[in-house]
């Protein structure tokens, strides 16, 4: 197995520096604010349903696609970074965003304008891609699984989109939009004044495409891809379809739905610091495999439709707190055994997969309801692959020593 030697920003007993923390704040709430955007249509695909008249392939097609944008956008986005630096690239990322935000007003009353726009939404979540290797620069080997989880709960933007999205709207079709367009704004101003790349950042000399060739060639870098996919990649389904689950099968109002589905990703929020405070003291390999076992065993459980109350929000909120701890003991992972002046790289890559993990659950959902009046299917489906990851996570990626 192609293992890299370890590359610390700080000798071991070194505190992080001063600017460490205040890197850390910033970049998790420019995460939360773009993923916020990126999240914008899903809140709202019910409505867009009714009034364009659409199937529901169609409805998770329109859902689907920022998602598969902003994944495959990590890519670049992350060897950008390495190459010049979050300082530059999360302000203008940021900015950028706002342009596809508010294309969503003009854009509402026609399906093949809101499929385009979501293209460009996709950009706010290339984000990630950008502040893993700031915050994995400032932080000793020691704490960065912490550190790297507290930043992944900037991924609780898709549940104030769900929650907020909504309740915004009532207030007008477009407030929402004029909202987190302002917010984007704001932070993208604050980010190009107090964010800062570690002093000293490697910074590499070869092309874009080499980077990226290099990263790839790395065996690791696909195993963790395949165990991110599975965790980060069913936060990112349910986040995106979990409303319209709720909404088909449960008969949830717009607003009780998105309700719920926010306190699934406030979970999932909640448990990834935890994978990776946990991974700072377990192997992440063992607090992966135990997490992807727990998503397992629950997604068969809600195969077999219980009923809302209590049986079917224990599940889901259980399978919330096994995606969110596998989601953060993954990336913990990944920090221990890639150089640093290669992260943005492999984290695009593995950050990609996690998004494209995301990206098909949707459309195999809807699919498979149209086709059979039921998501039991997509369920176990579901468990057979966090079964399998679980099962390859302990019996494969536990030997790879830690900080090899």
């Amino acid at each position: 197995m192609d293992t890299a030697v370890k590359q610390s920003p700080a000798r071991a007993g070194e505190k992080e520096p001063s600017g460490a923390y205040r890197n850390l704040v910033m970049a998790t709430l420019g995460f939360a604010l773009t993923f916020w955007a990126w999240n914008l249509i899903a809140p709202m695909s019910a409505d867009y349903k009714d009034r364009l008249g659409l199937s529901s392939f169609q409805q998770s097609l329109l859902v689907a696609v920022p998602v598969l944008v902003g994944s495959l956008g990590r890519i670049p986005v992350g060897a950008l970074t390495d190459k010049y630096g979050a300082r530059l690239m999360f302000p203008l990322t940021s900015a950028l965003t706002v342009v596809p935000v508010l294309l969503l007003i003009p854009a509402k009353n026609s399906y093949g304008a809101m499929l385009a726009v979501g293209f460009l939404l996709g950009l706010g979540g290339t984000t990630f891609a950008i502040g893993v290797p700031l915050v994995n620069s400032w932080f000793r080997p020691a704490d960065r699984g912490l550190a790297l989880g507290v930043f992944g709960m900037g991924m609780g933007g898709v549940a104030l989109s769900g929650y907020f999205t909504p309740r915004i709207a009532k207030h007008g079709d477009n407030l929402p939009f004029l909202v987190v367009a302002g917010a984007l704004v704001v932070y993208a101003a604050l980010a190009a004044v107090l964010l800062n790349d570690r002093p000293g950042r490697q910074v590499p000399t070869d092309s874009l495409a080499q980077r990226l060739r290099t990263a790839g060639r790395l065996r690791v870098t696909w195993e963790l891809s395949a165990l991110y996919a599975i965790g980060f990649g069913g936060i990112v389904a349910f986040g995106v379809y979990l409303p319209t689950y709720l909404k088909t099968w449960y008969e949830l109002s717009p607003t009780d739905a998105g309700t719920k589905a926010a306190g699934f990703a406030l979970v999932t929020v909640v448990f990834r610091p935890i994978g990776g405070w946990l991974s700072d003291r377990v192997h992440p390999a063992l607090v992966t495999s135990a997490a992807l076992g727990l998503a397992a065993l629950t997604a068969i459980v809600q195969a077999f439709d219980p009923e809302l109350m209590p049986g079917g929000t224990i599940a889901l909120l259980c399978m919330a707190a096994g995606l969110g701890t596998a989601s953060g003991s993954v990336f913990a992972l990944v920090s221990q055994v890639t150089p640093q002046a290669k992260v943005g790289s492999v984290t695009g890559i593995v950050g990609a997969m996690g998004g494209l993990g995301g990206f098909v659950p949707p459309l195999v959902m809807g699919a498979i309801y149209s086709a059979k009046g039921s998501y039991s299917i997509g369920f176990m489906l579901l468990s057979d692959l966090a079964l399998a990851g679980c099962v390859y996570a302990y019996g494969r990626m536990r030997n790879i020593q830690r900080d090899a």
